[in-house]
């Protein structure tokens, strides 16, 4: 792989012509990556879920930039319609376009380039993206503007793309009393590529993100998404994920509640058939006193299928009147599925409120029996109590129109 990666690395480096100190950053990144590799089960926080097995066991000949991806052809029915929104448009990896016309121009600042900004970390997927993005988009929302519209960042693979690793990373600054509700909707018509995503949100005093992560086409891809949030006082993340369509996913979220009165609300949902494997990762830092966090992850799992929840819940020694609240909550539709929960609590302060908590269990024969009865069949049965198990995370979305829409996306009818 170490050959692949630096053939690669000399192929992105003729293509975009970057700035010496562009190429010394990613040459940093790129030995701190081959260094480490991709994570496995020895790294406490990938116990679940190896991706260096998952990846040499899906992946065969895995290139690490190929231009020839390069597309502007997708199949237009994918956009939302009957939805007014803004849109930045990904195909394989690469930006097509960016649609803000429904925004006062001078209230957004958008900067789309090669170059980057270096993070510190200790993490090998962050070093990889580092090393290979082809853009660095970074959008601040400036102070008291909210968008008039939602966001929608569609990310569109099509069959071009085969045995790839596309990495992307978007920065995203919400200034002071500022308010983002930003949809990403992954569509895939390729398969069996490494897909690796990187975002960071700084939310000022008194701002407002909300989003929406939804990725619901069945596909062979492999994918990371990592998404780092730093919350000012009185701001507030609302974070829905919605996991069903990959054959690997991990979703990380590491939020960081930096001063008093931030909140955090993360909800979830993976729904799997057949051999897909979903993780959702979280980390909740309570860093400042008066800060609050809720957080539900509902799986429901069938055949061959595995789900995993990690979620930690940190409270620092200055963090006193936290509030954090954890639960997860597994459907086993057959004895084949399995689910793995870590909840943790770490504490270092007396005066909060918090609580965890995981279950898993089965579907209840007499409800369907019930159901039955009332004249459904047994499908019919099943499915409704499984959108009535799930419903609950998605009446947790507050924007009604998006919580339509991902109704509509998940096909559930009240």
């Amino acid at each position: 792989m170490e050959e692949q990666l630096k053939i690669d690395f000399d192929k992105i480096i003729k293509n975009l012509k970057p700035s010496k100190k562009d190429i010394e950053l990613r040459e940093k990144n790129l030995n701190e990556f081959i260094k480490n590799g991709f994570p496995n089960k020895r790294i406490e926080d990938w116990k679940f879920s190896d991706l260096n097995q998952i990846i040499s066991s899906n992946i065969k000949g895995l290139k690490f930039f190929n231009e020839e991806t390069k597309t502007d052809k997708f199949d237009q029915s994918i956009l939302f319609n009957n939805f007014d929104h803004n849109k930045i448009i990904f195909i394989n990896g690469l930006i097509s376009k960016l649609d803000f016309n429904y925004e006062e121009k001078d209230k957004i600042e958008i900067i789309n380039t090669q170059e980057t900004e270096d993070l510190v970390s200790k993490n090998s997927l962050v070093s990889l993206n580092n090393a290979f993005k082809s853009n660095y988009v970074k959008l601040t929302i400036k102070e008291n503007y909210s968008l008039n519209k939602p966001l929608v960042i569609y990310n569109i693979t099509n069959k071009k793309l085969k045995s790839n690793v596309i990495n992307q990373r978007i920065d995203f600054i919400l200034k002071k009393n500022s308010n983002l509700k930003l949809i990403n909707l992954f569509d895939d018509s390729s398969n069996n590529n490494f897909i690796n995503m990187n975002y960071q949100f700084k939310i000022e005093r008194d701002a407002i993100l909300k989003n929406y992560k939804v990725d619901h086409k069945l596909n062979s891809n492999i994918k990371y998404f990592f998404n780092n949030i730093d919350l000012g006082y009185n701001s507030l993340a609302e974070v829905f994920v919605f996991s069903i369509g990959s054959k690997f996913i991990k979703n990380e979220i590491n939020c960081n509640l930096n001063d008093q009165y931030s909140s955090a609300f993360i909800n979830g949902i993976i729904n799997l058939k057949n051999d897909q494997h979903h993780e959702i990762k979280t980390n909740i830092n309570h860093l400042s006193e008066n800060t609050k966090s809720y957080q539900l992850i509902k799986s429901v799992l069938n055949n061959n299928s595995k789900g995993v929840y990690q979620g930690k819940i940190f409270v620092n020694s200055k963090a006193q009147k936290t509030d954090g609240y954890q639960l997860s909550k597994a459907l086993l539709l057959n004895r084949n599925a399995e689910f793995d929960a870590k909840p943790e609590l770490e504490i270092y302060t007396d005066d909060v409120k918090c609580s965890h908590g995981s279950t898993s269990g089965n579907l209840d024969e007499n409800s369907i029996f019930y159901l039955m009865s009332r004249g459904l069949n047994y499908q019919q049965s099943r499915g409704l109590l499984i959108n009535g198990f799930l419903l609950d995370v998605i009446e947790k979305i507050t924007d009604e129109k998006i919580k339509n829409l991902i109704k509509n996306i998940m096909n559930i009818k009240e």
